[in-house]
């Protein structure tokens, strides 16, 4: 993409000929990098009222240019826009045509770069994108948090290695999922502090002769701060490497969610039963119904996590400044975006609509081996070492696995145990145990509900 100042018309007093072919198929990026021409024309109009300010433009010249980018910014929208052979780039496109529209165009790149230029378009469209994903994070998060707060004191196995742990609130398992979420918010929103930083004016690489006013121009834009080299700033792309890795581990955790809906949804588990709209059939087999969302949100993870190792690649060997692989920073951002808003879109509406089966959860949740931890807790309170208690209580268990009795009976008749301790092993007793904060207790999950619904409220604005 943009950036460097090659081609065309841009600079066709150094060459006498014209690109190859292969040059310009290789070079071209307005294919994908013209979905920032609302963000280049925003750069444009900042740009000239700077040079208008420090007296580079006059205001007669400054208001035809304002005017032929808005007719741009109108054809680019409706569809009208035509492209010329010689438009590369969304910058080379948009400048050509404001200058067809009035002459006084050709003044346009005044004291700017391509370099300075693509670096301000990248940084305006990731903060939108940014802010755009975090809507939708929060939206999610909010599906979660309803779904949790409807599902009361339902509970369901907790897994370690996928076997059956420790019996666990519903709502507890749903907003371990909702505060992996907090975190990328946060993530996001300390990103976003990085990406907004206005590098105009810094120029091809080492600032201008001309008199431009940076804090200018950023101010015209909304940036909060402006660059403090004019190396670094053209060269930075730590802000698309920060935001992919954002996007990659928001990836992750939306792999999970899809993954246990996977498993949830199967025969096997049958602990929730998927909306019609959110999953699929099969060509050959009717009785199938398939989770297609969650397996695609599965899916989708290994792409956000081949652009943000593919992207470091590129990064890792650029000496300072401009370098024309920098052009492969947009696509990777662009298509990591795009696959996480519909991720987070898709899973949402699943979210919202999957039915909780919750007597199948709470009949996979009654075995009374899941009290194994509560009997041997007891022996502590008791005063027996935990090491001694796990072992008594990993007795009793294998002996009742080999048939030598239920563990209730077996637990009745220890006398370091006895009728007292048999009553943790009940359906439904052992979840109600673990109150202290944070843990999976109906009780102090009405807690959690509290402190999550404030943090996401928090991180949300309000």
């Amino acid at each position: 993409m943009a950036g460097g100042e090659s081609r065309g018309e841009l600079w066709h007093g150094r060459f006498e000929g014209g690109p190859s072919e292969a040059l310009q198929a290789l070079n071209d990026s307005l294919p994908f990098d013209r979905r920032m021409y609302r963000e280049d024309i925003a750069g444009s109009r900042a740009h000239i009222r700077m040079l208008t300010d420090v007296g580079l433009f006059d205001s007669v010249e400054r208001d035809r240019v304002l005017t032929a980018l808005d007719t741009v910014e109108q054809e680019m929208a409706d569809g009208s826009f035509v492209v010329a052979p010689s438009d590369e780039d969304i910058h080379t496109a948009v400048e050509r045509r404001v200058t067809e529209l009035e002459p006084a165009g050709a003044k346009m790149h005044t004291g700017r770069s391509r370099n300075d230029q693509v670096a301000t378009d990248l940084r305006l469209w990731t903060r939108g994108a940014v802010d755009d994903v975090s809507d939708l994070v929060v939206r999610l998060a909010r599906t979660i948090l309803a779904r949790a707060t409807e599902v009361g004191d339902a509970q369901l196995p907790g897994y370690t290695h996928m076997q059956q742990a420790q019996p666990v609130a519903l709502a507890h398992h749903l907003l371990a999922h909702g505060w992996a979420l907090m975190r990328d918010l946060d993530r996001l929103s300390d990103s976003r502090r990085r990406v907004d930083v206005s590098p105009l004016g810094a120029g091809a690489l080492a600032g201008s002769s001309l008199p431009l006013d940076p804090v200018a121009t950023a101010e015209y834009l909304g940036f909060a701060a402006v660059f403090d080299n004019s190396l670094d700033a053209v060269s930075d792309r730590d802000f698309v490497a920060e935001v992919l890795f954002d996007l990659s581990l928001l990836g992750v955790h939306l792999s999970r969610i899809g993954e246990e809906m996977v498993l949830w949804a199967s025969q096997e588990f049958g602990f929730v039963e998927l909306d019609d709209a959110f999953s699929t059939g099969s060509s050959m087999m009717p009785q199938k119904k398939n989770p297609d969302i969650a397996e695609l949100a599965r899916g989708k993870a290994g792409r956000l996590l081949g652009h943000l190792t593919g992207f470091l690649a590129t990064l890792k060997g650029l000496p300072l400044t401009y370098n024309k692989d920098l052009q492969e920073d947009k696509e990777p951002l662009f298509d990591a975006v795009d696959t996480v808003r519909l991720t987070l879109l898709a899973l949402d509406g699943m979210l919202n609509t999957v039915g909780f089966n919750t007597d199948r959860m709470a009949e996979a949740a009654s075995s009374p081996y899941a009290a194994a931890t509560d009997l041997a807790e007891w022996l502590v309170v008791e005063g027996t070492p935990f090491r001694e208690a796990h072992a008594i209580v990993g007795a009793l268990v294998r002996r009742s696995l080999a048939g030598e009795g239920s563990l209730s009976d077996l637990v009745s008749a220890d006398a370091r145990l006895g009728p007292e301790a048999a009553f943790l092993v009940e359906p439904g007793v052992s979840v109600t145990r673990r109150t202290t904060r944070g843990g999976g207790a109906p009780s102090v999950v009405v807690d959690e509900l509290d402190r999550f619904r404030e943090r996401l409220n928090q991180l949300a604005g309000g």
